[in-house]
């Protein structure tokens, strides 16, 4: 129930009302009084004595202050505000001259029609209140003409929701009509297309009855096995010679990385050729309800979209891949490589299987590029970066590790995105943590080795290491004499 109309949006605290009225006045009170004369204000009542009792529990300069107050900070056309004022008070006058000029006396209803005219008639001089209005500064024009408007405005909303629903419903009935025409009017499919197409397709109507560790223990197993030959590419990797090289005038990261890419490319080519569909289908594409072990391995080179997805790996792969191949050798970037992707359609075969989700396939590099972006920045996580020079000297910019905590946020963000089913939210993570992981294993044991050759270096004499080098003979033992080597000039 409406008092007074506030004067701005959030009151005045104590200590603005102390320092406008001083301390003899509390901030309820304050409040409450500049509301009442800004509300006289707008009605055009300010000067109606009628109205003054409202006020009369506060001194004349305090009302005196919050009108100086009001006039200064919310200013208010008060003239014209009384000048409706009046115009109303003025037509209600002529109203009712009108009414009792129309209305001839009769002594019988006299009585009756005094009681039914003494609560809508107000006395000569002021607009009467509203049945059930407390207001303490009555009702203006401006206050009628805002509640038109608000009707009107009401109206209007009411009549563009009903337009907009029946917009709706003619669309989604347009759409309903133009499907039912879509199928009752396949598109042509050649019968060479169709019939590699029906090769390809499973004749199972329901996926196997299995437990669940009979479909996820061959994929383990396959893990263990692509794990245990990482660590022998780490282990037992060397660089050939030039000349045994595919292509000797390429750095060994980017032909490494070319050669990833045109495999991908190769794979995307043949999702183009239908023959090949059933041999994709069966080896090519990670299946929840068929699972087979080299899908792991097969899906990382397998995409069958170009521009949303074959493209942003690729990208991907060569701008970290080729840097953190430098950094670690091609070895190492290959069991990260792969241990990435295969662990993380792992996680994906893992989680669709304990969630039941067998009408679920999913394939591509993602898992593996995420686990090379993860390995890279693990590996970078004390260094500062800059974008394009940003942020300028002297300031610093982000380190490493802070990107590895953006792009994991936003692999978790995405799994409440309304595109999350079309991602797999959980090959990226199973290969962004597989990547870390990893190249944190390769980075300790490249230190291992650097101090084993350190310490062997060390231990052997500059001389020997020299003859070493020169002759290929094994180092002379350090108790075994040397003969002297004469000096002089020639």
């Amino acid at each position: 129930m409406r008092t007074a109309s506030p004067f701005r949006k959030e009151e005045l605290n104590p200590r603005e009302v102390k320092e406008i009225f001083g301390p003899h006045i509390q901030a309820a009170d304050a409040n409450r009084l500049l509301r009442i004369i800004h509300g006289r204000r707008v009605a055009g009542t300010l000067d109606d004595p009628d109205l003054q009792q409202n006020t009369a529990q506060y001194s004349p300069s305090d009302k005196v202050v919050a009108l100086d107050y009001l006039r200064k900070h919310i200013p208010v056309d008060e003239i014209v505000n009384a000048g409706l004022r009046a115009e109303d008070e003025l037509r209600l006058l002529e109203e009712q001259e009108q009414y009792a000029e129309a209305t001839e006396p009769n002594p019988e209803t006299e009585k009756a029609a005094a009681k039914v005219q003494e609560p809508t008639q107000a006395p000569i001089g002021k607009l009467p209140r509203k049945p059930k209005s407390d207001s303490p500064y009555g009702e203006s024009t401006i206050d009628r003409i805002r509640a038109r408007n608000m009707a009107k405005q009401a109206a209007e909303e009411a009549r563009l929701e009903e337009e907009r629903a029946r917009r709706e419903e003619e669309e989604q009935m347009a759409g309903e009509t133009r499907l039912s025409t879509e199928r009752s009017q396949p598109q042509y499919v050649s019968p060479w297309r169709r019939k590699h197409a029906e090769r390809a397709t499973s004749n199972l109507e329901a996926p196997p009855d299995k437990a669940m560790w009979e479909r996820l223990l061959p994929a383990f197993a396959m893990s263990a096995l692509v794990l245990f030959a990482a660590y022998l590419a780490t282990e037992m990797y060397k660089p050939p010679t030039r000349s045994m090289r595919l292509w000797p005038d390429i750095p060994p990261a980017a032909a490494t990385c070319l050669a990833l890419i045109l495999a991908n490319v190769a794979v995307f080519g043949l999702w183009k050729f239908p023959p090949a569909w059933p041999l994709l289908n069966r080896y090519l594409l990670l299946s929840s309800a068929v699972p087979r072990p080299l899908q792991l391995i097969g899906a990382i080179f397998s995409h069958q979209s170009g521009l949303s997805h074959l493209i942003p790996n690729m990208a991907g792969l060569w701008f970290f891949g080729v840097r953190l191949h430098d950094e670690v050798g091609r070895g190492n970037f290959l069991a990260i490589y792969f241990t990435s992707g295969t662990l993380g359609f792992l996680t994906s075969l893992t989680w669709l299987v304990a969630t039941g989700s067998f009408h679920v396939t999913t394939l591509g590099a993602s898992s593996a590029i995420w686990g090379v972006i993860a390995a890279y920045f693990w590996l970078h996580r004390d260094d500062e970066f800059k974008i394009f020079g940003y942020p300028p000297d002297p300031w610093k910019g982000p380190q490493g590790v802070i990107f590895l905590g953006l792009l994991l946020g936003l692999n978790v963000s995405a799994l409440f995105s309304k595109r999350r089913s079309l991602m797999d939210i959980p090959s990226h993570l199973g290969g962004f943590f597989a990547g870390a992981l990893g190249v944190d294993l390769v980075l300790k044991r490249m230190d291992g080795r650097a101090r084993v050759r350190a310490e062997k270096l060390k231990n052997m004499g500059v001389l020997d290491k020299a003859l070493e080098q020169k002759t290929g003979s094994k180092p002379v033992a350090k108790d075994t004499p040397v003969p002297s080597v004469p000096t002089g000039s020639s």
